[in-house]
C-alpha cells in the first residue's frame, strides 16, 4: 500500500552522504506526518509515536531499522530544503481537490514558539493560503515578519491553482500588484480596506457615510445567535463606480464596493459593540455572496489559526534552528488536511486521539 502523501514528496532531496543513511528520507516523513496525526507535538513525541507503531507502519514502508531517535529526525529536519517540501505539499494537496471552489484565506500566523530571542524577534512567520469550503490548507510561505507580508503574497498565489476561486485578503494585501497577480490567476478578489489605502480608503469611506448615495445600494442582512451573543451582520454593496474606477483606474477589475456592519448583543449583559468594515472587490455587486466570502475570511482564525493553537499546540513548539521550524509548520498543515478530509464528526483533537488508539481509523485517514 503506498501513502499518497509520500509519493509527492519524492522530488525532496536527501543530503545526507549517500551509503551512510541508516534511516531513508520517506521513513522519516512517515514517522513524523503519523506522529503528528495520532498527537505528536514535536520531535520526542514524533519518535514515541514511531516506536508504537512501528509494526503498523511497516505495511507502508520496509523499518529495516526501525524508527530514528529524536535527534535524527531533529537534524534531518534542520537541513531538508523548504522549497522542496512546499513543493511537494502543493502537488499532494492538488491531488486531493484539484479544482478549488469558494473563498482561499490568505493570512499569516507568528509561530511563537519558534522565537530566537527573549524579546520575541526571530519567531517564524508563516503566510498560509486556506481553501474555506474544502477545510485544506493548500499552501504556505515563510516571511520575516508581518510587515513582510506584501512582497510574499504574489509568490504564494503564483504557486496555486486558483481558476474560479475567491481571494480574500486583509487591509495589508489591498495592493494594486496583488490584485492584479489574482486576475491573472484567473480568481476574484475581495481585499480589506483600510488607511494604509489612503485615497481610495477615503472615498469608499465618504460613499457609504452618505445616506442619499446609498439608497441605491444592494443590501443583505443575517443574523446568528450563538456563544452568548446575538450578531447581525449587514452589507451594502455598490456597483456604480465608475467615479471610483476613474480616480483610481489602478485597479484591475474592479467591480464592487461593499461596506460590512456587524453588531454583536451580549445576551448576558446586553451590551451592543458595532464594526463596519470597508472591502473592494471584483466580484459582481451580489450582496449575499460577497458577505459569504467576507465571513469565510474572518472563519480562518478558528478553522486554521485556532486549530493549529489549541488541537496542535504550535504556538508550544520550541523547535527553531534551521529549516525544522518551517519543514515541520509544512507537515502540521498536511496532519490538519488529512484530519479534515476525513468524513467522521469529530473535533479534531478527538480525531488525532482515535488515530493513536484505533488502527483502522489511521489506515482509513491515510487513505484518503
Amino acid at each position: 500500500m503506498e501513502i499518497d502523501f509520500l509519493s509527492h514528496m519524492r522530488i525532496v532531496p536527501d543530503h545526507r552522504i549517500a551509503g551512510m543513511v541508516t534511516y531513508p528520507l520517506d521513513e522519516i516523513l512517515l514517522v513524523t506526518l503519523t506522529g503528528i496525526v495520532c498527537g505528536a507535538d514535536d520531535f520526542e513525541e514524533i519518535e514515541t509515536v514511531g516506536r508504537g507503531l512501528v509494526v503498523w507502519l511497516r505495511q507502508f514502508l520496509p523499518f529495516r531499522q526501525g524508527v530514528p531517535r529524536a535527534q535524527t529526525f531533529r537534524k534531518v529536519f534542520r537541513l531538508l530544503p523548504p522549497d522542496a517540501l512546499e513543493r511537494g505539499f502543493v502537488s499532494w494537496v492538488y491531488s486531493l481537490s484539484r479544482k478549488v471552489r469558494g473563498v482561499v484565506a490568505v493570512d499569516g500566523k507568528t509561530l511563537r514558539g519558534s522565537k530566537g530571542a527573549p524579546d520575541g524577534t526571530g519567531a517564524l512567520h508563516l503566510l498560509s493560503a486556506y481553501a474555506c469550503e474544502a477545510g485544506l490548507v493548500i499552501g504556505q510561505l515563510a516571511v520575516d515578519g508581518k510587515s513582510n507580508e506584501i512582497p510574499a503574497i504574489p509568490l504564494l498565489l503564483d504557486m496555486l491553482a486558483l481558476e474560479g476561486a475567491i481571494v480574500s485578503i486583509d487591509a495589508m494585501g489591498t495592493q494594486t500588484d496583488i490584485a492584479a497577480a489574482i486576475i491573472a490567476k484567473k480568481a476574484d478578489y475581495v481585499l480589506a480596506l483600510k488607511g494604509n489605502q489612503t485615497s481610495l480608503h477615503q472615498d469608499v469611506r465618504d460613499y457609504f457615510a452618505d445616506a442619499e448615495l446609498v439608497k441605491d445600494c444592494t443590501r443583505h442582512t443575517e443574523t446568528d445567535a450563538g456563544h452568548g451573543r446575538i450578531e447581525e451582520r449587514s452589507i451594502l454593496v455598490c456597483a456604480d463606480i465608475s467615479w471610483l474606477k476613474e480616480r483610481h483606474p489602478q485597479w484591475q477589475a474592479l467591480n464592487s464596493i461593499a461596506a460590512v456592519t456587524a453588531q454583536r448583543t451580549s445576551k448576558k449583559t446586553g451590551q451592543t459593540s458595532t464594526e463596519t468594515r470597508l472591502f473592494i472587490t471584483s466580484l459582481p455587486p451580489h450582496a449575499a455572496a460577497i458577505l459569504a466570502a467576507v465571513r469565510a475570511h474572518w472563519s480562518v482564525e478558528n478553522n486554521l489559526h485556532w486549530q493549529l493553537d489549541v488541537s496542535f499546540g504550535e504556538d508550544g513548539c520550541r523547535t527553531r534552528k534551521d529549516n525544522s521550524p518551517l519543514n515541520l509548520a509544512i507537515i502540521r498543515h498536511a496532519a490538519l488536511n488529512i484530519l479534515k478530509k476525513n468524513p467522521a464528526k469529530l473535533s479534531i483533537s478527538r480525531k488525532r486521539l482515535n488515530a493513536a488508539i484505533n488502527p483502522n481509523f489511521r489506515t482509513e485517514l491515510f487513505a484518503c
